[in-house]
């Protein structure tokens, strides 16, 4: 009876320990596995395959989500999703990374692709080859860019990518701008005198240092000319006179000159159809405003002598 007890002891015994070297191997080859997945996502990357790193990366991801690479795949799935030219998915990416993250000493990169993403939305490969002017579209991705890059900025403003982000912020600046002028040039074209006046106000009041105050205070000077009020205008010339005295509207006497346009709804159908080519309607005369005096800035007077007692 006592060996037949000491017997079952034993293989119970044994029965324990097996599992607990089975779980060791285990364990090795899963670690094992989590290098090899991440080494060969690693390889995708450097060898300019995005869409199979990120199917990799993804997959690493979901069986390794506590793993030694987890947080290293999850910025560079980001990267992956933006060379692929996924926006889209690269905001998210950066969005699920920053939210998980808030603490990472990499967070920046995150903050940084989310906005270059959107920045290069619009921006296909056609436009390597093409002219055609940004300016022109619909500006949210602009917008939304300019909005993503100031929270990066004002989260982490000594970032290596904080001077790269800056240049951009300008370029955004100018292009939503000229945005505002084109669409302010296009209700010129239509009469639409006091949308054009707003249009162009909002250049001035917004973006005044981009590089289409110009534009916009000459459309001020002829939107309020136009509207019968002499007074706003004059103030607008002054002030473009004062910044842009070389602005192309200024005659050689520094009157401001502006030709008027003829009115699309004063166009024919043949001629909106051969693209102004033919029967093009009568321009009429341009129009000089003759340049109000700029006065002297006003110089304060000295204070009082103090009078002794």
């Amino acid at each position: 009876m006592t060996r037949i007890v000491c017997l079952v002891g034993f293989v119970v015994l044994l029965a324990g320990c097996w599992p607990f070297g089975q779980n060791k191997e285990e364990d090795q080859d899963q670690k094992s596995t989590e290098q090899m997945l991440y080494r060969s996502a690693q390889s995708s990357l450097r060898s300019g395959n995005y869409r199979e790193a990120i199917t990799k990366l993804q997959k690493l991801e979901a069986r390794f989500p506590f793993g030694r690479y987890a947080e290293q795949a999850q910025l560079e799935l980001i990267y992956a999703n933006f060379m692929a030219f996924e926006p889209e998915a690269a905001r998210s990416a950066a969005d699920r990374f920053i939210r998980l993250h808030p603490q990472h000493p990499n967070v920046d990169y995150a903050y940084y692709i989310k906005g270059l993403a959107e920045f290069n939305r619009d921006h296909g490969l056609l436009d390597r080859f093409s002219t055609t002017d940004i300016a022109k579209r619909d500006p949210t991705s602009a917008r939304q860019a300019f909005t993503d890059f100031s929270e990066f900025l004002q989260r982490h403003p000594d970032s290596e990518y904080a001077a790269d982000a800056r240049q951009r912020m300008v370029f955004l600046v100018n292009v939503l701008a000229r945005y505002e002028i084109n669409v302010a040039q296009f209700y010129m074209r239509r009469g639409a005198f006091v949308a054009a006046a707003n249009r162009a106000r909002e250049v001035v009041e917004h973006y005044s240092q981009s590089q289409s105050v110009d534009d916009a205070l000459a459309i001020l000077v002829e939107t309020n000319y136009r509207l019968g009020l002499p007074e706003a205008a004059n103030n607008s010339l002054r002030v473009l006179a004062l910044n842009a005295p070389e602005y192309p509207s200024f005659d050689s006497q520094g009157n401001f000159v502006f030709r008027q346009q003829p009115f699309d709804r004063d166009r024919s159908w043949l001629n909106m159809v051969s693209f102004g080519l033919i029967d093009r309607p009568a321009v009429p005369a341009p129009i000089t405003i003759d340049i109000p005096e700029i006065s002297a800035p006003a110089v304060a007077p000295p204070p009082p002598s103090q009078q002794t007692p």
